[in-house]
């Protein structure tokens, strides 16, 4: 028999407890839901790679349980009644979240303070969850209204909160009420992390305190995916006027004497797109442009990484997590000059070109070039792949989002 205190399975005499995993209480808006898988998937990624990076995650989702206008519009049932059907309770990828149902008026009159509105169910659910899983700290997703949500709460615990550009660039800029929520949430957030350092300047400039840039990321696939038999162009984005898709359309028209000629596949669904049907007609595009519609995120992926090009001349870009995950696959990608996220990972490596915002003669020309310099495009496509690789993963993430989660602690 082995003696007491001897062998391979003894412990050490003095042994050193295992230090303990950071509790998180994620709060977001944008999420995914039954009905919308895809919104706010970043958050879920992001809130994942911290998890398996070491802190226990627990997920609040703001849910308000009013189908959108545009679903009115539509008069489509099933979108109407989507909204009071999500589930109260769910496990994505392992994780628990949380739908914390409120009320508040329609969006465009009253986003600025929806926080308010969000508050009281949003301090029940808080509470309810620190019972069960005692929280070292709060992460908030947007300072307006989820961070504002949290403060109003008033738990005493730190706030972390993540800017993805809309709450600076848009609820803050929208009149009084709007600034003072995202700045009284970043002036007290312990940590604020920015997906790039241009929206990191911005936070600072409203009051943010200790500022962390922090790269969303995607996942590198071992091998790159087959294309597709003819040239393609692949965007994948909201069909909303600001990701600039028409301009795309439009590029495609300039470029219609190349041989053999592109096609265009465009995912993901919103109000634009019937213009982009309208456009499409207009220009006798419709046999070179195929709007897939919305996709699960690994099929968008998919199709991102088997296009010759991945084209987004989107404005108001705070990062764009779509541009890396084609580059993943080892696709080259166009977005648009002088937006943070796309100049941030321009500058980090090759694979990334950038144009001209609003100008599809540009974007056509740049296109030109890739398309009909297939020694380029081979060379841009294995810088593309690299710098992902090297600095947007979602590992990465994790461990710098774990990182900013004990600098708050510390704070």
């Amino acid at each position: 028999m082995t003696a007491p205190g001897v062998g391979a399975a003894a412990a050490p005499r003095h042994a050193t407890a295992a230090p303990r995993r950071v509790r998180v209480a994620v709060v977001a808006e944008y999420y995914p839901r039954a009905a919308d898988p895809v919104l706010g998937v970043w958050a879920h990624r992001q809130a994942v790679a911290a998890r398996d990076a070491g802190a226990d995650v627990r997920v609040l989702v703001l849910h308000r349980p009013v189908p959108s206008y545009a679903a009115l519009r539509r008069r489509r049932p099933g979108e109407i009644v989507a909204p009071l059907r999500q589930p109260l309770y769910a496990r994505i990828d392992g994780l628990r979240v949380t739908y914390v149902p409120f009320l508040a008026p329609p969006r465009p009159r009253s986003y600025a303070s929806w926080g308010g509105y969000a508050a009281p169910p949003l301090a029940l659910a808080l509470r309810a969850l620190r019972r069960r899983f005692p929280f070292d700290l709060v992460h908030a997703h947007y300072a307006a209204p989820a961070g504002d949500a949290v403060l109003r709460a008033r738990l005493g615990v730190p706030l972390v909160v993540s800017v993805h550009g809309g709450d600076v660039y848009g609820v803050a800029q929208e009149g009084p009420d709007g600034l003072r929520a995202v700045t009284r949430a970043l002036s007290a957030a312990r940590v604020v992390i920015a997906h790039s350092g241009g929206v990191a300047e911005r936070c600072r400039a409203l009051g943010a305190r200790d500022v962390r840039v922090v790269h969303l990321g995607t996942d590198v696939p071992a091998r790159r995916a087959r294309e597709f038999e003819t040239p393609t162009l692949v965007t994948v984005g909201h069909l909303v006027a600001r990701k600039r898709h028409a301009d795309v359309v439009r590029a495609l028209w300039v470029l219609r004497d190349l041989d053999p000629p592109p096609r265009l596949v465009i995912v993901g669904d919103g109000p634009e797109r019937p213009a982009l049907e309208r456009l499409t007609a207009e220009l006798g595009l419709a046999d070179r442009v195929e709007l897939r519609g919305q996709l699960a995120p690994a099929d968008a992926r998919a199709v991102a990484q088997r296009g010759t090009v991945f084209v987004l001349p989107s404005v108001d870009e705070a990062f764009g997590v779509a541009y890396v995950e084609a580059m993943a696959g080892g696709v080259p990608a166009i977005g648009s000059r002088g937006e943070p996220g796309p100049e941030e990972i321009a500058a980090t490596g090759g694979g990334l070109r950038l144009v001209a915002p609003g100008d599809p003669v540009a974007l056509a020309a740049e296109l030109r070039t890739l398309l009909t310099d297939a020694p380029f495009r081979r060379q841009l496509a294995d810088e593309a792949r690299a710098t992902v690789t090297a600095s947007f993963t979602w590992e990465a993430c994790g461990r710098a989002t774990v990182a900013a989660y004990a600098a708050a602690l510390d704070a």
